[in-house]
């Protein structure tokens, strides 16, 4: 074996001082399998190694929360003796180089971390970025992407049934893909990755192990894009979703037994992080013969064996003498399972091939003592540029029907049915909201209860303002769930930023952060799980700041959930929350006229709180028939939408006292949500809003066959619903 260099340690993905790092920790120079373990191990996606000192500022505790970051999964307790464990994940890099394997690896991948805690998944969303829909590559990305979600969820049998998709220039050269899942587990049968017992059998089980996905998280999703990407084809995993269903029942009847310690995913990183990570929680150590792993191929090499990141495979640690019954359930699933090593008390990764120990790492330097940087920051020159708007010096538009349906139209508002009728989102028979309200919701059979779930991230705001972008995106996401009707809980987040090494995106990151910490303090929506994807840029242009956040919330009875369409004629409309008139940073303004300047609307999450708790109230006393948050495209795509998403089309007339016409229609001011309901309880939402401090505004009333807003507005509701349910497959047929 040639001696390992300082070239060859930088070719890993490893710095100079770090390189001097593992000399020191191993008194020598690593071979080339332990240089490749550390790493992979010290890579940024398994490391977080340039996050950490600003992830510790989130809020991860509350009485529900029954485990916090730094499993596979969070879990929050929803009552009546269950738990759902939930975590969004992102598969960015391997989606551009390989869109349909990328984003099905993607899906199997979080689908893992969450049945791997003992749960059933029974739900996923999706929250997907692209670029330009111009863009030569965009529609190929697109249906990749779309088809491998599809195709893996639907074989899988765990519904799709949410999201949100998105198109920027920014995104060219970097989509993002992120996905995240959400299992049903007894709260007396949650597992966790914990090596513990010395003595106690490791038992590898799923697939094989191939040549598929090395160096996959170290040097594909830790480093920036170039015109040579195309190249990292070969480190994209290949999913077999047949596979992974058995896997998962497996593992789910493994769990009604009391025959292991702990089981962990091999995901990123395969089989070294997952041994790394179960022994570093229980401060053991690990000795693995990789002679005994079930290989596809021939002649790998340690190396090669420890770093493949091939789908479909767990590492689990039974007790003594219960090993047999272990391998047996694995068995009658037609699914490889093999003793490879046991638990020892030495502290060291240890492993054997041909007969020679080939490696020796203290587990503790590449788990818990990574290397952890607190990279400068700085707040970039164009902040200040961006945020100049005069919008007395934008002109009215000439006619505001052609601005409402050209909105409408607008593929990042636009209905996304063309996506979601690919996925299975019945399957398990638990949707009770299907894709196109505001919120996602299920129900937990055996109980009155419901679960309500969303994804938001409006990037735009994010860019102009990181910190109020990345609040936004928590309040945005509880308001969705709380108009289903649900009590938002906890949040996941899928972190996606450029390159963590320039200090503008490192205050793009810690500004972020510190957002969304505030708005989940203030809403008493911890962070539970989450992950951060760094190097999202390609020739050094990075994407927008995304931080997308998946909020979950509870209803005690999923029979009192909400929907956002008008649900009859004559009932009485009426905007709980703030009118104000605030256009920076809106589609109106990227869309119609290509401003992108703030500044993006204010945001007071002590009135947010309010708003909700309002609202919820309001639904649990039975006063209102739908609700609908306004976002993207303001007050005017909103009421559109009211009107044409339900079974049956109904219009409204709409009376508003505007300043500035264009502001009040189409600004995205925050905190806001349109509910309709009958005349007879409009006193009683009034003595509700009027109890929380919220304002309330009559704007009008459901009927008719046209959307009407002041002199302003005057289309029928069947042309706007051609347009807004059209756009899609219109976009699809443009060669």
């Amino acid at each position: 074996m040639s001696e390992i260099t300082l070239e060859v340690a930088i070719e890993h993905g490893l710095k100079v001082e770090e390189f001097e790092k593992i000399i020191e920790i191993l008194g020598r120079k690593p071979n080339l399998t332990e240089l490749g373990i550390f790493s992979v191990m010290w890579s940024e996606h398994c490391s977080y190694k340039s996050s950490r000192v600003h992830l510790k500022k989130f809020p991860t505790k509350a009485p529900w929360v029954i485990q916090g970051p730094g499993e596979n999964a969070g879990i929050i307790d929803i009552g009546e003796g269950y738990a759902v464990a939930f975590k969004m994940e992102s598969h960015n890099h391997p989606s551009f180089v390989e869109p349909y394997q990328g984003a099905a690896t993607g899906v199997g991948g979080i689908l893992r971390d969450i049945f791997t805690m003992g749960a059933r998944p029974i739900a996923s969303l999706d929250s997907l970025r692209f670029g330009e829909p111009d863009n030569e590559r965009t529609k190929y990305l697109l249906k990749g992407v779309v088809s491998g979600i599809a195709d893996y969820g639907n074989c899988i049998g765990v519904p799709t049934i949410g999201g949100e998709i998105y198109f920027d220039k920014c995104y060219n050269g970097n989509i993002l893909v992120n996905v995240f899942s959400l299992g049903l587990v007894k709260k007396d049968k949650i597992f966790y990755g914990y090596a513990g017992g010395v003595g106690n059998p490791v038992i590898y089980v799923g697939s094989k192990t191939g040549r598929d996905g090395i160096h996959g998280c170290s040097l594909l999703a830790s480093d920036e894009f170039d015109e040579k990407s195309e190249e990292k084809r070969p480190t994209v995993q290949v999913g077999d979703p047949f596979t992974e269903k058995l896997l998962l029942e497996a593992c789910l009847e493994l769990f009604q037994h009391d025959y292991i310690v702990g089981i962990q995913d091999m995901g990123a990183a395969g089989l070294t992080s997952s041994s790394v990570e179960m022994a570093g929680r229980a401060g053991t150590g690990i000795f693995m013969d990789l002679d005994k792993v079930p290989l596809r191929e021939k002649g790998m090499t340690p190396y090669e064996i420890m770093l493949s990141e091939s789908q479909e495979r767990m590492l689990i640690v039974a007790k003594k003498g219960y090993e047999d019954k272990v391998l047996e359930i694995f068995k009658k699933w037609d699914l490889d399972a093999v003793i490879v090593g046991h638990v020892t008390d030495d502290g060291f990764l240890t492993l054997k091939y041909n007969g020679e120990i080939c490696a020796k790492i203290p587990v503790k330097y590449i788990s818990d003592e990574a290397p952890v940087y607190n990279r400068p920051y700085e707040k970039p020159d164009y902040i200040e540029k961006v945020n100049n708007l005069d919008k007395n010096g934008i002109p009215e538009p000439d006619d505001y029907n052609e601005i409402l349906k050209k909105l409408l139209g607008n593929l990042n508002i636009a209905n996304k049915k063309w996506v979601y009728e690919q996925y299975d989102h019945m399957v398990r028979i638990n949707t009770v909201v299907l894709p196109g309200s505001d919120a996602a919701v299920i129900r937990i059979k055996g109980t009155k209860k419901g679960v309500a779930m969303s994804s938001d991230c409006n990037s735009r705001f994010c860019f102009l303002n990181p910190k109020r972008g990345g609040m936004i995106a928590v309040c945005e996401s509880a308001r969705n769930v709380a108009c289903s009707g649900a009590r938002p809980k906890a949040i996941t987040d899928c972190l996606n930023f450029g390159n963590p090494e320039k200090p503008e995106i490192m205050w793009q990151f810690k500004e972020s952060v510190e957002g969304i910490a505030e708005a989940c303090k203030i809403l008493d929506t911890p962070v539970v799980s989450g992950n951060v994807s760094f190097y999202n840029e390609t020739s050094g242009v990075p994407i927008y700041p995304t931080p997308t956040v998946a909020m979950v919330g509870i209803l005690d009875d999923v029979n009192q959930h909400i929907t956002q369409w008008f649900k009859d004629e004559n009932d009485v409309i009426v905007l709980v929350g703030k009118q104000n008139e605030e256009l920076g940073g809106s589609e109106y303004l990227a869309y119609i006229y290509n401003i992108i300047k703030g500044p993006i609307p204010e945001i007071d999450i002590n009135y947010e709180k309010r708003l909700i708790n309002a609202l919820l109230e309001m639904n649990e006393n039975g006063l209102i028939k739908s609700a609908h948050d306004i976002s993207e495209g303001g007050l005017a795509v909103a009421l559109a939408e009211c009107c044409i998403t339900g079974k049956k089309l109904i219009g409204a007339k709409v009376e508003l006292n505007v300043e500035k016409a264009s502001a009040a229609l189409f600004g995205e001011s925050q905190s806001r949500i349109i509910i309709s309901c009958d005349e007879s309880n409009l006193n009683k939402i009034k003595e509700i809003a009027d109890k929380y401090n919220i304002d309330f505004l009559r704007l009008g009333v459901t009927g008719g066959k046209e959307l009407k807003i002041n002199n302003l507005i005057n289309i029928n509701i069947i042309e706007l619903k051609e347009i807004y349910f059209n756009a899609f497959d219109n976009y699809l047929k443009k060669i």
